[in-house]
């Protein structure tokens, strides 16, 4: 029996780690949320991938039969989007380094529109196929006074055939190029947890978040004064735990040792 779990009304899941790993989901998962969903325990996932939408998450997650609705899947992009309508009315312009996830996210509705001049926005996600040209403009951009906005400061991810350039890479580019700091709307900062909280209709105080890497995941939390759980199906070994001056609320070998604790609970 875990103390205190049974006081959370609302769950923030990061994905990959804790939910699945590659193509597969991890043991406990479903068993988790149908525990919540009897429970009343509302939840979403938040993710500092910017590459893809809401909607291919959704269908990504059923393939490995996990119901997760797009509406309850908060990327890196949704946030920036939510974000940026705060700082900016319809029909301002931006300028986008990034993928599908992050354009759909900011154009699909015309309340953002896409400006290579004089925009008053650089927003950069991971992209893959980015050209030299395209980040001179970004440069360029910059440097003439737009604001310089980046997704997430992920360095690197883990591809299949090795760890290779994130986000984070394209931003220290242009962060050299253009001596300026980018504004990061991603984890370990605390807008994308305040944009899951707002969505949910969640009480932070009664929100618990779920991840397995210390320094986005439960330094994240810590940042946005939420409680954490770090689950050791990821990132994060009982050594680097250890060794960690960054330390969650609950630690748990898996999301079945977390079911378990939260049904005594």
């Amino acid at each position: 029996m875990t103390p205190g779990l049974n006081r959370f009304t609302a769950v923030i899941f990061d994905m990959d780690g804790v939910l699945y790993r590659g193509s597969r989901a991890l043991p406990g998962v479903n068993d988790l949320l149908a525990l919540f969903d009897a429970r009343g325990v509302t939840y979403a996932c938040c993710t500092n991938n910017a590459t893809m939408t809401p909607a291919q998450y959704e269908t990504k997650l059923a393939t490995m039969g996990i119901r997760m609705p797009a509406s309850r899947i908060v990327t890196s992009s949704v946030a920036t989007r939510r974000w940026l309508e705060t700082q900016a009315p319809r029909g301002t312009g931006v300028f986008v380094i990034g993928m599908d996830g992050l354009r759909s996210a900011l154009f699909d509705d015309g309340y953002f529109v896409e400006d290579d001049e004089h925009p008053a926005f650089v927003v950069v996600g991971m992209d893959s196929e980015v050209t030299y040209r395209r980040l001179r403009k970004a440069c360029l951009l910059i440097r003439a006074g737009a604001r310089f906005i980046g997704t997430n400061p992920d360095t690197t991810f883990p591809a299949e055939d090795g760890i290779v350039p994130g986000c984070g890479a394209l931003l220290a580019l242009l962060r050299v190029s253009t001596e300026t700091e980018p504004f990061i709307i991603g984890k370990p900062g605390p807008i994308m947890f305040r944009t899951a909280i707002e969505i949910l209709g969640a009480d932070a105080t009664r929100t618990l978040t779920i991840g397995d890497r210390l320094d986005t995941d439960i330094a994240g939390a810590r940042t946005a004064g939420l409680a954490s759980a770090l689950v050791l199906t990821g990132v994060t070994t009982p050594t680097m735990l250890e060794q960690s001056a960054i330390q969650p609320d609950f630690v748990f070998r898996d999301l079945v040792e977390l079911r378990q604790a939260w049904e005594g609970a």
